[in-house]
């Protein structure tokens, strides 16, 4: 059978075929139908894409899979001698080499259940550990694992397809046709990271910094159970590979700040915080320089994006796991914060006042009075919001007994700052909600300090009588100037 499989139908190779794509692991996946003749080596990639490149990124002698007419079912593992499992593995490797058409459901039918039921028996056979892999068979599964999963991601429906950028939340994902076997290799690259079996020491000469960087690209997938197994894959990469740690954090440092700063799309950037959100959670203490920066460079400008609310609960995580790690970053977060706090946007400012109140947790006294003036001149424009959410969340804050502890410590500073946006709540806000919450705080004001509470009442009624005083005059000022010209007559005016 294995004579038939390797002799079946394939002209003799020249020269020319050096970068053919149908190669095993020396280019791009073969094409869709490869009996459709020989392919050139040109992938178009869209503007805000990555080609991932070549699917195997070692060198060595690459497998030519079998012409399609000649995909035969395998006998499955169990069915032959231990020392031939090596050989029908790497058989089985040919097999799952095949890139079929899943735009057509009906075509290829019965190829893609014998590469299915291939890739099923392949995950089964690394899972149950019962034959430790050779190194070559190691190498050969990694660049199957290449061929089929890197490729060119499709446009999003942004680009090139003449419709209007809309937003991204409102868009619907794609979800990639090909899944029923990209899964089962996905699978497979898992439980080869994680097998007890798995030489990182060998290992890492397949599953290297080109493959890692890869992996990233895919990221971007639209389809979220694509993104739900890379997520997966790359922590795990992540804690067995220490020698690929920093290159790993480099390569998503650069992925956010393409997103910041230049495109603004990426569909996989709350996957890539959760993976970030663990790693930051095992950061050994004192922090170094290198994670400082990426919290002052890379996390806080996050903020900056419009589609923050698709990420903004794993970006939350992250940034409140520095605080709890190193106190005194809680300053710096907070003026970040403050920073980039949006001024049209009233769902990304509740937002923001979640992450406020989950970093003043965790924010000591000498710290918060470092920001606490600026920040609470904030909290007031947030009491006087006319959006019901925004002043409602702010007040709100007042609920957490570490803030409240924080405010009475300071409150000679903060009650003046924020109680004119409390009485003008009072007085003239339309929601009943925010009305009563205001009536509250200000009863705790009271009870912290009375003396000071009618101190600022007093300059607060004080500057309402001056502003009073003001408009008097200057409504007395326009009503002379109004007097004088109607005595001067029509014909003296001038109409501006």
């Amino acid at each position: 059978m294995f004579k038939k499989i390797m002799k079946g139908g394939h002209r003799k190779p020249s020269k020319s075929d050096s970068a053919d794509v149908s190669l095993y692991g020396s280019g791009q996946p073969g094409p869709r139908n490869p009996g459709s003749g020989p392919t050139t080596n040109v992938v178009v990639n869209h503007a805000s894409r990555t080609g991932p490149g070549a699917a195997g990124a070692n060198s060595g002698v690459p497998m030519v899979p079998p012409p399609m007419g000649a995909v035969e079912p395998l006998p499955s593992f169990r069915d032959v001698p231990v020392s031939e499992r090596q050989n029908l593995f790497m058989r089985k490797l040919q097999i799952c080499c095949f890139q079929f058409d899943f735009s057509n459901t009906l075509k290829q039918v019965r190829e893609k259940e014998i590469k299915r039921q291939t890739l099923l028996e392949l995950v089964e056979f690394i899972q149950s550990g019962s034959g430790k892999i050779t190194e070559v068979c190691q190498e050969e599964m990694i660049k199957m694992v290449g061929i089929n999963i890197f490729r060119c991601l499709p446009p999003a429906s942004h680009e090139n397809t003449g419709q209007e950028a809309t937003d991204p939340e409102e868009e619907e994902p794609y979800l990639e046709p090909s899944w029923p076997h990209l899964q089962l290799v996905y699978e497979l690259l898992l439980r080869y990271v994680v097998s007890s079996d798995t030489d990182t020491k060998v290992a890492k000469r397949y599953i290297d910094h080109s493959f890692v960087l890869k992996l990233l690209d895919l990221f971007d997938s639209e389809d979220p159970r694509e993104r739900e197994y890379l997520k997966t894959i790359l922590h795990r990469i992540y804690g067995k590979f220490m020698v690929h740690r920093p290159f790993i954090r480099k390569a998503i440092n650069n992925i956010f700040y393409r997103f910041i700063y230049e495109t603004e799309r990426h569909s996989g950037i709350g996957e890539l915080l959760e993976i970030l959100g663990s790693i930051i959670n095992g950061f050994a203490l004192p922090m170094k320089e290198e994670h400082k920066l990426f919290l002052v460079r890379a996390l806080i400008p996050l903020h900056k994006p419009k589609p923050v609310a698709m990420y903004h609960q794993q970006l939350s995580y992250c940034i409140t796991q520095f605080v709890e790690k190193d106190y005194k970053l809680a300053d710096t977060v907070i003026r970040g914060l403050l920073k980039y706090w949006p001024l049209t946007n009233c769902h990304k400012e509740v937002l923001f006042l979640g992450e406020l109140e989950e970093v003043l947790e965790a924010t000591q006294s000498a710290e918060f009075q470092r920001c606490m003036v600026p920040l609470f001149r904030q909290i007031a424009r947030c009491l006087n919001s006319p959006h019901f959410q925004v002043a409602e969340r702010a007040l709100f804050l007042w609920n957490n007994e570490h803030i409240v502890s924080l405010i009475a410590q300071n409150r000679q500073v903060l009650l003046p700052i924020i109680f004119e946006a409390l009485e003008r709540n009072i007085q003239c806000h339309w929601n009943q909600a925010v009305h009563g919450l205001t009536v509250n705080v200000k009863k705790m004001f009271l009870e912290m300090d009375a003396e000071l509470f009618e101190e600022c009442q007093r300059q607060f009624a004080e500057k309402e009588a001056r502003a009073r005083e003001v408009e008097e005059r200057r409504e007395m000022t326009w009503k002379k100037l109004a007097d004088v010209a109607a005595q001067r007559g029509d014909d003296d005016m001038v109409t501006v």
